[in-house]
């Protein structure tokens, strides 16, 4: 029997049918065609999902290059969810017999062994989750990488937030939709010469660039990035807007004066976590003057899996806490605010990332040349899994508009 015979017959005996085409190490090929075609490329591939069963498992076999996909890969990752959940609804087997039945193929292909070492990018920060050591580990290894990766994933902006999509003729890309979001923010948040604005977690400085060039607003901008906050400063000079804006290296616990009219704080909130998140709330109005507003746009997840799952957990962005839109509403409420609008803009999450999965691909040989083999392909496993995510409703964002009333 070949390697994909036998795959093909274990996937069988626990429910499932092969979803995508699966071509073995010797060669043999299973499963429908004209579909993605997942390569194992040796059994090893086979070991890392047997010691870790599930998405960290495959995961790791991918990111290493052990497993590879032909074809599109958002695609082979729907039809396999699509096939596990089907597999589970109609499959009689138990967990244990499922795996029994993992453990009997994985002897039969030669696939036993010692548990292989994780890929070298693989996220291993120590420390009591969001201490301000952690968080500055954590976000230091998501965004202090070569800022010319970013540049090559996303538009002339650099924003790194959910665009907003207001027209569907091909002339209108990326660049219009974030530019689109940008004004959309400064637009309800009342932004003019003069409004002081407090941009809490403000990445490559685009919504800064905006509100100072396009309002005349008066902007303190804070990340806890070392290069995001490089960058922004010389972008701002060099822009001319030196004058109108400031750039802060700090933790967003730190002081960062009070009374601003408006505060934004953009995909930034899911780094807080869980305990952390009602005094997060409360320095949000502090901050604010009477009267002023708050934007909170941040992504929404429900009780199951806050943290995103682990290939997120442990190859993104550790300590992740995302939770149902409600309950950040409740939470701003409870620290003095009024809400007053939430717009959900998860349709434009999926186009976004999609955009920023496309700029990947046109230029993934700069990307591995610049973050490696291994974490370039860890980003584009990301990618296509956040799109396929938000598409299904897995994942949501949305925009909470707030004001202090006192």
């Amino acid at each position: 029997m070949t390697a994909a015979q036998a795959i093909a017959r274990a996937a069988a005996r626990a429910g499932v049918c092969l979803p995508v085409r699966v071509r073995a190490w010797d060669g043999s090929e299973a499963g429908p065609e004209g579909t993605p075609v997942v390569v194992l490329r040796s059994p090893r591939a086979l070991r890392r999902v047997l010691w870790r069963p599930g998405e960290l498992g495959l995961a790791r076999a991918y990111v290493s290059g052990d497993l590879d996909v032909e074809g599109d890969l958002a695609e082979g990752l729907r039809r396999g969810r699509q096939a596990i959940r089907g597999g589970r609804a109609a499959g009689p087997a138990n967990r244990a017999g499922l795996a029994l039945t993992a453990v009997l193929a994985a002897r039969r292909l030669g696939a036993f062994g010692p548990p292989p070492a994780p890929p070298a990018c693989e996220s291993r920060h120590r420390g009591r989750p969001h201490s301000r050591a952690r968080d500055k580990a954590v976000i230091a290894g998501h965004y202090d990488i070569p800022v010319s990766f970013y540049q090559l994933i996303l538009d002339p902006s650099m924003a790194y937030s959910c665009a907003y999509w207001t027209r569907d003729d091909p002339g209108y890309g990326l660049a219009d939709a974030q530019r689109d979001k940008l004004g959309m923010i400064c637009r309800k948040l009342g932004l003019g010469e003069g409004s002081r604005l407090l941009d809490l977690g403000c990445g490559w400085g685009s919504l800064a660039v905006y509100a100072a060039g396009r309002c005349r607003a008066r902007v303190t901008a804070v990340t806890l990035a070392a290069a995001q906050g490089r960058y922004a400063r010389e972008r701002l000079a060099r822009l001319g807007l030196g004058g109108l804006a400031e750039v802060r290296v700090q933790d967003y616990r730190d002081p960062a004066g009070g009374s601003y009219d408006a505060i934004a704080s953009v995909e930034m909130g899911e780094h807080v976590g869980a305990a952390g998140y009602p005094a997060f709330c409360a320095g949000l109005r502090d901050r604010l003057r009477p009267g002023g507003r708050v934007l909170v746009q941040q992504m929404s997840r429900g009780a199951c899996a806050p943290g995103g799952g682990a290939f997120i957990e442990s190859y993104v962005a550790a300590d992740m806490h995302m939770r149902p839109v409600g309950e950040t509403v409740s939470l701003l409420e409870k620290a003095g605010l009024e809400v007053l609008s939430v717009e959900s803009l998860r349709p434009h999450y999926v186009r976004t990332i999609r955009a920023w999965l496309e700029n990947l691909e046109r230029g993934f040989t700069e990307a591995e040349a610049i973050l490696g083999p291994e974490r370039a392909r860890s980003w584009r496993l990301y990618l296509a899994g956040g799109a396929l995510a938000f598409e299904e409703g897995r994942m949501g964002v949305d925009q909470i508009l707030a004001a202090r009333r006192s």
